[in-house]
């Protein structure tokens, strides 16, 4: 449900996200709850941990839940001074078993959410790291995007913050952290746009992020620009963008280009044809690793989060997207993406795709087989997700 009277300010990678992030943090009074997937030992993660401790040690409630996987080898030193000034940190998860093939060890905290004082949240993509890759002269920063936010919708990021602190907090054996915020969002109009916040779990909202994408998309009518760093979407999810494009719609796709992960990166290369045959525009960024997660359709309705479109955040990891239906925050957003595609970006043409057979088929299929096989085992997915 849409929810109106926000403002939403888009922040461009983390030049634009983490001096917000830590000017909110740094006048907090009251409240700190800070989640993220990935909590790096560089120039930024000792920034935004000396302004959590800071806020801890004037007062200031600070909860960080950082994920057990991604960044469960967080120095012990760093631990302990978070601890000592106060900050509360929990392990989403943490990892005891290196090996094992338990479904429960696949089901990560990816969100990246951040509310302070119950007033002001944040939500995104990005993470605790800096956006330079290290040893990579010449790379542009890491291509990402983040929404700060104030307005009645911050009531549900605040709700899902807490929800899933105390959550933690308790099967942790924390009784003393589990106590429910006493603050209470404001639900006074400080904008004029309609947003509303998604969040995937393993209980009653498994596919609402997925949801909301394929209704947005069933209604496009002329525009569908889709940015996502691993794209591998379903079968559900492939028939609609072809379906649009078939119907006239311009549908363009911005993909990573330099390999990061390499199974999900090649396997998603089989896709290609199938999308270049219905119309469909592909480009894939060289400039840098993307880390984008965003949408924007008919310039109207954008979305930015933490889901990427491949099996792993859409059946498994705890993600947070924002939905907004402004014409003024969709134009800001696209005209980015659209310098991204013209100086950032290579379009993949359908004669690359048919001459260069072994590395859009071959290579993909047996990556496919790969994934299929790892989803099997968890559990996940259905005989359809990857028809």
């Amino acid at each position: 449900m849409y929810v109106a009277g926000n403002r939403f300010k888009l922040l461009f990678n983390g030049a634009d996200y983490f001096p917000a992030l830590i000017d909110a943090i740094s006048i907090a009074k009251h409240e700190v709850f800070l989640e993220s997937y990935l909590f790096e030992a560089d120039e930024v993660g000792i920034a935004v941990m000396q302004a959590l401790m800071a806020a801890a040690q004037r007062g200031v409630r600070v909860n960080l839940q950082l994920d057990g996987f991604g960044a469960g080898h967080l120095v012990a030193t760093w631990q302990e001074q978070l601890t000592q000034s106060g900050v509360r940190l929990l392990f989403f998860r943490p990892e005891v078993k290196a090996l094992s093939f338990d479904r429960q060890r696949l089901r990560r905290l990816h969100r990246k959410l951040a509310v302070i004082d119950a007033t002001v949240a944040f939500i995104g993509g990005i993470n605790i790291l800096s956006d330079v890759e290290p040893n990579q002269t010449g790379w542009a920063p890491r291509y990402d995007y983040a929404v700060r936010m104030i307005g009645p919708l911050v009531l549900q990021l605040h709700e899902s913050v807490d929800h899933l602190w105390r959550h933690t907090a308790w099967v942790q054996l924390h009784p003393d952290w589990a106590k429910k915020s006493r603050l209470k969002p404001s639900p006074m109009i400080l904008g004029r746009a309609r947003g509303q916040f998604l969040y995937r779990d393993n209980l009653r909202h498994r596919g609402d992020i997925e949801r909301e994408y394929l209704q947005a998309i069933t209604r496009a009518r002329h525009e569908i620009i889709i940015a996502n760093a691993y794209f591998l979407p379903g079968y559900r999810f492939r028939r609609a963008l072809i379906q649009a494009a078939k119907r006239g719609v311009s549908v363009v796709l911005l993909v990573q280009g330099r390999v990061e992960h390499r199974l999900l990166h090649y396997a998603s290369l089989g896709f290609y044809q199938q999308f270049l045959n219905a119309g469909i525009e592909i480009y894939e960024y060289e400039k840098g690793f993307m880390h984008a997660k965003v949408a924007t359709i008919d310039s109207i309705w954008s979305t930015v989060g933490s889901s990427n479109l491949d099996p792993f955040s859409l059946l498994l990891a705890r993600e947070a997207n924002i939905f907004v239906r402004e014409k003024a925050f969709a134009a800001e957003l696209r005209a980015d993406l659209r310098r991204a595609l013209l100086e950032d970006a290579r379009q993949i043409k359908k004669s690359t795709v048919e001459r260069d057979r072994w590395v859009y088929r071959v290579i993909p299929w047996l990556c496919h087989a790969v994934v299929r096989l790892m989803m099997g085992i968890s559990g996940y997915g259905g005989r359809r997700y990857l028809e």
